[in-house]
Parts: structure tokens; sequence; C-alpha cells
């Protein structure tokens, strides 16, 4: 398949571009061109929220698949309505450019989408595990605009025929680094309480990306993206009720298991998240280079 991935030169796109480079055709929409990028892999440096520029060459390239990785990813690093805006406008660009051409697209939405990490006071979420059905309930400006970039994407598979696949992750970590280990994170829990202490590995995320691309969906799809355990290896049970001083009422995870179900992406895509920070937190695994 010939693939599009914008943001690939970015902490957690790379991991993604170098997960798909070595099956499918890659090129890389980013701000920048790499010195010395990955073999094989073309780039194109790019203003994603330049509208025009990027229907031009996305219209260009006319590729299979569009990989939306592209974003401001954390609320807080840049002014609100810079997030927003930014990361807004380049959803509505590069998915509109995809759906003329008819590529089916994967992109970056967030656990932050749900509303609790940023919210001023985190709520207890309806039901535990949290589905993908669970109402999104945003108070900052990086939760909208993954909101409205979901939004954007049900009205291109609406309109165009494409399939959409919105992917959202938790805390991606990095295999050898994972900060959800940092003993000043581990020590106070309640540190972690605004995700419910949830993360991911980054090849976990970009095995769901190639999950995705190969996958039988139809219109628009949202997957939450876990890892199996909770980062603090306690019952999250007893996480949940020391923070909270209870627990919801509806609630069905046994264990340290994550407060996520990820039981969609094993039914409709086949997935289940490998890595846990028992064994990835100290591994050595080199970075991708692009």
């Amino acid at each position: 398949m010939d693939i599009v991935v914008t943001g690939g030169r970015g902490t957690t796109g790379r991991w993604v571009v170098d997960r798909l480079a070595s099956d499918h055709s890659v090129t890389v929409l980013d701000r920048s061109n790499p010195e010395q990028g990955r073999p094989g892999v073309d780039y194109r440096a790019l203003d994603l929220t330049e509208t025009g520029a990027t229907l031009d060459v996305i219209t260009e390239l006319r590729p299979d698949v569009v990989v939306h990785w592209a974003a401001i990813p954390v609320a807080g690093t840049r002014p609100g309505v810079d997030v927003y805006r930014n990361n807004t406008l380049a959803a509505h660009g590069v998915l509109t450019a995809a759906g003329r051409v008819g590529a089916r697209v994967v992109q970056a939405s967030s656990d932050g989408a749900y509303g609790f990490f940023f919210a001023e006071e985190t709520p207890l979420p309806d039901a535990v595990p949290i589905t993908e059905a669970h109402p999104l309930r945003p108070e900052d400006p990086y939760g909208l605009s993954k909101v409205v970039t979901e939004e954007i994407g049900a009205t291109v598979a609406r309109r165009d025929g494409v399939s959409v696949a919105s992917i959202r992750p938790s805390w991606i970590q990095a295999p050898g680094e994972y900060p959800c280990r940092d003993p000043e994170y581990v020590d106070d829990f309640g540190a972690g309480a605004g995700n419910f202490w949830s993360y991911v590995d980054a090849r976990d995320v970009a095995e769901m990306v190639a999950a995705a691309l190969d996958a039988d969906l139809e219109g628009h799809e949202a997957f939450n993206c876990v890892a199996r355990d909770n980062a603090l290896g306690r019952p999250l049970r007893e996480l949940l009720a020391a923070e909270y001083g209870r627990v919801p009422e509806r609630f069905d995870v046994e264990g340290d298991a994550s407060v996520y179900s990820t039981a969609k992406a094993a039914d409709l895509l086949d997935w289940t998240p490998e890595h846990s920070w028992r064994d990835a937190a100290e591994e050595s695994v080199p970075t991708p280079t692009v």
C-alpha cells in the first residue's frame, strides 16, 4: 500500500513509520525534513494547517491510506487556542483531502477526549471498564480538539464513503523510558489519577495502526489503545477507592487491569496489547530515526 503518515517525525509518529515502512511505501508529511531519514521513506515538509497546500500534496500523492498522527500532543504545552486551532485545522485539511482521493484514514485521537485527565476535578467514569461508548465530556482545548477531530472523521466517512479509525491512546511510553514508572509517580498514586493510571507502549500503538490498515471497517470507529494493566500494578478498585472514596456502581475489572476496555479493538482489529511496564520499562530498544 501507498501510505501517507502525517507527523511521522514526532515522538510516537516515528514508531508508526518504523512499523509501516517495512511492509508499505510510506511518505511522511511533517513541518521539516530530516537530515537523514529512514531509508526507503519519502519526506515532504508541510504546514498541515495550510489547507490548500495539504490538499495539493495529498491529491498529488493519491495514497491508499492516510495515517494522520500530527498534532500538538498535550494540553498545557501551548496556549489552549493554539492547541485547538492547530489540531482541528490540520485534521480537517488532511481528512478532507483523504476523502477526496478515496483514501482510508487511521488517525490519532486520545483518551483526553473522554474529559477525565484535564478536568478541573477528575470525575469518576460512569462505569468501569471504560468503553468507547462512554460519553465524551472534555473541559479543555486539547480534549475538545480530539472530539472535533473524531467528528471530522465521522463526517468524511459519511460523505466520501471511506473508513476512518480513530485511535485513543493513553499516555504513550517509549520502551526503556516509561515515565509512568518514575519513583515520584509510583510513590504518589494521586499523580496518575487523572487518567486512572493507564498507559500504553509506543510499539503497541504502532501495531494498532497496522491492524487498522488491514481491518474491514465501515464508517467511523474509535478504539481505546492501552496496556492490559495499570501503571502501578495495584488493584484498580483499591486505587479508585483510595483516591475518590468510592468506585463506580458498575465495576467489572479484576486485579490491576486497566480502567479502559480494549475488547472492541480485539474484536474488530484483532489487536491486543503485548507490552507491560514490567518488562518494557527497562527494555533496551533503539528509538526509530525518522
